[in-house]
């Protein structure tokens, strides 16, 4: 199942087959239940995979299997994969009877045609459930609400209740928890403000570059939203995000029914223009943003290119991060919007990207962040009064005397389908009873969770995580470390006379 209500709850699912056994003299002896998990694709979907495995294993000690009903093997976009799964079944002697539909499983043609039907039914549901909450989304976006996404510096995201009053101002990985409450933006703190307007007129009316912005800001000892030292392409970012004049952006990319993200045409994107309270005045705004456009409009296709190919020569690999840092050089979008894709325009000057170059870049970023990632954590410690040691050589952290902690980052990947995954690997040889595991998101720019893993429950030096991995993984996921400093700190107990 994928939601907690109504019929397909796993309660209310194992109550109706216990009842059908009962009245059939049939004895249950395993239960294989996926709970919350999309049934839109098997990934994911640990408990039929592994019902599917000890079939085709032949070591099942069962000749029967009950389903709730034909929409429980999946809501499958392709009718055929539920059926094959069921063929399964049927092949190796096992058969499948389906407690909570009006027919009999019996291979008669009217069994067949209407799980046909069926099948066809749960595919169009989910393609008509996906409609309406695009539509939904689409909806409020368009009245001025936030669909995720951390709000940027200058700027904080606000929570307001149904009658638009104002209720708290959210934190960093703080979310939402009544469904009527709804998620705005807000200008962020006075000098904060200031310094974003300050950026705009030094790049349009000063004509002063990113990088050279970026290293002002940097001498001034002013960090990011995310705590870390400018670059050029963090103030690019700053420069063409819609957000500072007050719009409201969406659907730049989509990820529809599972399938791959795509990157969707402009003409796609769904905009309310001044939803939110506005930090920079709209002309100076278009005026960056044509200044940054013109970069690559006066240049032809040959002209990127052998900007593009100097830049090859020079770094020896490409990656958008390194177009972006480039000072003088059309963005990585501008690159992609031309040429239909990074990719396609590196083929064009030469560069082959496999999986070492690919993330040559990304790993040098993220080997650059694990001290300050380090010195958050300790400052976590010790701002709830946690006496703290950490061993040069290896960056393990004593707790208090009386636990050791390591931090581990872990750089997020994307399959040729769009999937993300993050490949971790404990280092055994420290030993340290809890590691924590960054998981950065799908830019590798900022991390997205946390992971705290003891050591009496590692069982392996390397674990693979998805998005969604089961309780016995997610169980150990944390949206902020928070709750570990607070486990962590001393208490004082008063002695009694």
């Amino acid at each position: 199942m994928s939601t907690d209500h109504q019929k397909y709850s796993t309660e209310n699912q194992a109550d109706a087959i216990r009842h059908y056994a009962a009245t059939r003299g049939i004895e249950i002896i395993r239960t294989y239940a996926d709970a919350g998990k999309s049934g839109l694709r098997i990934d994911g979907r640990d408990a039929l995979k592994q019902l599917i495995d000890d079939v085709q294993a032949g070591t099942t000690d069962f000749t029967m299997v009950l389903v709730y009903d034909v929409s429980r093997w999946g809501r499958f976009q392709d009718a055929d994969e539920s059926a094959y799964y069921e063929y399964i079944c049927k092949r190796a002697g096992i058969a499948v009877e389906y407690c909570a539909e009006q027919f009999e499983n019996d291979g008669s043609p009217v069994s067949t045609i209407v799980k046909g039907v069926k099948r066809a039914m749960a595919g169009e549901y989910s393609r008509e459930l996906s409609t309406k909450v695009f539509a939904g989304q689409g909806r409020l976006i368009e009245k001025g609400y936030r669909q995720g996404g951390p709000a940027g510096f200058g700027l904080r995201r606000t929570l307001i209740d149904e009658h638009g009053n104002v209720k708290a101002a959210l934190s960093r990985g703080e979310h939402k928890s009544i469904q009527t409450d709804r998620v705005i933006l807000t200008p962020g703190p006075d000098e904060e403000v200031a310094i974003v307007r300050e950026v705009y007129r030094a790049f349009v009316h000063d004509r002063r570059g990113e990088q050279d912005i970026a290293d002002h800001l940097n001498r001034r000892g002013i960090s990011t939203d995310l705590g870390r030292a400018w670059t050029r392409g963090t103030v690019h970012q700053l420069l063409i995000n819609e957000k500072y004049v007050g719009d409201n952006v969406w659907n730049r990319r989509s990820f529809k029914l599972k399938k791959k993200r795509v990157r969707n045409d402009t003409d796609m994107w769904i905009r309310a223009q001044g939803a939110f309270e506005a930090i920079v005045e709209r002309d100076i705004f278009e005026a960056a943003r044509a200044i940054i456009n013109a970069r690559s409009f006066r240049l032809s296709d040959d002209e990127m290119l052998s900007a593009l190919r100097g830049l090859y020569e020079r770094e020896g690999l490409l990656s958008g991060i390194i177009i972006d840092e480039c000072d003088g050089m059309p963005s990585s979008s501008a690159f992609s919007s031309r040429f239909g894709s990074l990719l396609r325009a590196y083929s064009l000057v030469g560069f082959r990207p496999d999986r070492d170059y690919r993330y040559v870049e990304i790993n040098r970023f993220l080997r650059d962040l694990h001290p300050d990632v380090l010195d958050e954590v300790l400052d976590g410690f010790r701002g709830m009064g946690s006496e703290i040691q950490q061993e040069e050589e290896t960056d393990r952290i004593i707790v208090n005397d009386e636990f050791s902690v390591s931090v581990v980052i872990v750089r997020c990947a994307s399959t040729p389908t769009g999937l993300l995954r993050w490949k971790l690997r404990f280092d055994t040889s420290l030993g340290t009873d809890i590691t924590i595991v960054v998981r950065m998101d799908s830019a590798n720019r900022a991390p997205l969770d946390y992971y705290l893993f003891p050591r009496i429950d590692i069982a392996s030096d390397r674990v693979r995580l998805a998005e969604e991995n089961g309780l016995s993984l997610d169980a150990y996921r944390f949206e902020s470390l928070d709750y570990l400093y607070e486990i962590a700190a001393p208490v004082s107990i008063a002695e009694a006379a």
